[in-house]
Formats: structure tokens, sequence, C-alpha cells
């Protein structure tokens, strides 16, 4: 019965984080939460979750983006 909880709850989890890559909210911290649930009971889960863990270390240790525009926007400095 308490598997059935845990797996029934980690589908659950995970539906509605995929829910929330579109609507405003943690989408990727709930899949995450779903799948940590469901990677004791499916080899599938674990390794999706260890994906997400390996693309999420990936991206804190890139670089931050470049902005398009230039460092200064002030348009007072500007020759007439």
């Amino acid at each position: 019965m308490k598997r059935l909880i845990k797996i029934v709850f980690g589908f659950t989890l995970l539906a509605i984080g995929v829910a929330l890559l579109v609507l405003p909210g943690p989408g990727w911290l709930i899949i995450a939460l779903g799948l940590a649930l469901l990677a004791g009971e499916y080899v599938w889960a674990q390794k999706l979750l260890d994906r997400i863990k390996r693309v999420g270390g990936m991206l804190r240790k890139s670089p931050p983006a470049r902005p398009d525009t230039p460092a200064s926007t002030d348009q007072s400095a500007a020759p007439p």
C-alpha cells in the first residue's frame, strides 16, 4: 500500500510539474521531486533524474549569458 501511494504521488508531481512548465511556477523543481520519488521504483526515472542533475550542474557552472545590448544605454552621453 505504501509503495502504491509513493508511485501515485510521484506521477502526480510529475504531471503537475509538466503543467507548470507552461504555467507560472517551479516546473522543473516539481518534476525533479516527482522523479526522485519514482526513482526508487523505476530505472527510467532514476536515469532521467540523473540527466536533469547533470544538465543542471552544467548550467550552474556555465558563465552568465552576455546581453545583446551594449553595456551603456545612457543616451545623455551621446554626442549631438
